[in-house]
C-alpha cells in the first residue's frame, strides 16, 4: 500500500489541482460517460468540505465522555444559537477539516467529563472518527488530531435550581 501525500482542494488557488472542483469540494471519483461504461462509473461524484465536518463532529460525539465540542466561544455563541426557536444543534462546531484529493486530516477540539481517561476518550473518538469518514466518503483519514479545551465538572450542571427569582 503506498502512501500518498495530502494535497489540500484549492480554495484560493488561481491553478486548481486535479479532483478539485472548487470551494471547499472534492472529487472522489472521476467517472467516465457513456454507454459503454459500467452503471456505477458514470459521471463524477464530489463530497464537499462540510460533509466530513459533520460526520466527524457526529462520530466524535457518539463516544462516552464526549461532553461538548468546541472552544469556549464557539460554545456559547453555539448556546445561544440552539435556544433559538426553530435553530439546529451545529454538529460541526469544534471539527476543522483539510481535505484533499483522497486523503483528509482533520482537528478537532473536545471537552470531556470530570473523571474520565482523557486518552482513552481520545482514542476511542480517534477511532471512531476515522472509521466513519473512511466508510461514509471514501476518503483515507491521515490524522486525527485532538486538543482537550475543557472538562465539563457535575456541579456545572447544577445551576440556581431553587426555583426562586433573585430579582423582584
Amino acid at each position: 500500500m503506498t502512501t500518498q501525500q495530502l494535497i489540500p482542494s484549492s480554495k484560493s488557488s488561481s491553478s486548481p489541482k486535479p479532483g478539485a472542483t472548487g470551494a471547499g469540494t472534492t472529487d472522489v471519483s472521476l467517472g467516465k460517460s457513456g454507454v459503454d461504461e459500467p452503471a456505477a462509473s458514470r459521471g463524477r461524484t464530489s463530497i464537499a468540505d462540510v460533509v466530513v465536518v459533520k460526520v466527524a463532529g457526529i462520530a466524535a460525539r457518539e463516544i462516552p465522555g464526549v461532553h461538548d465540542m468546541g472552544g469556549g466561544l464557539s460554545r456559547t455563541l453555539g448556546a445561544v444559537r440552539d435556544r433559538v426557536p426553530g435553530g439546529r444543534p451545529n454538529v460541526g462546531r469544534g471539527v476543522k477539516v483539510e481535505v484533499g484529493e483522497r486523503q483528509t486530516a482533520i482537528d478537532l477540539d473536545l471537552v470531556v467529563e470530570y473523571g474520565v481517561s482523557i486518552t482513552d476518550v481520545a482514542a476511542d473518538v480517534r477511532e471512531n472518527v476515522v472509521a466513519a469518514v473512511e466508510r461514509i466518503t471514501g476518503l483515507e483519514v491521515v490524522e486525527v488530531n485532538i486538543a482537550i479545551n475543557d472538562v465539563h465538572l457535575p456541579e456545572d450542571d447544577n445551576h440556581d435550581v431553587s426555583g426562586e427569582s433573585r430579582v423582584e
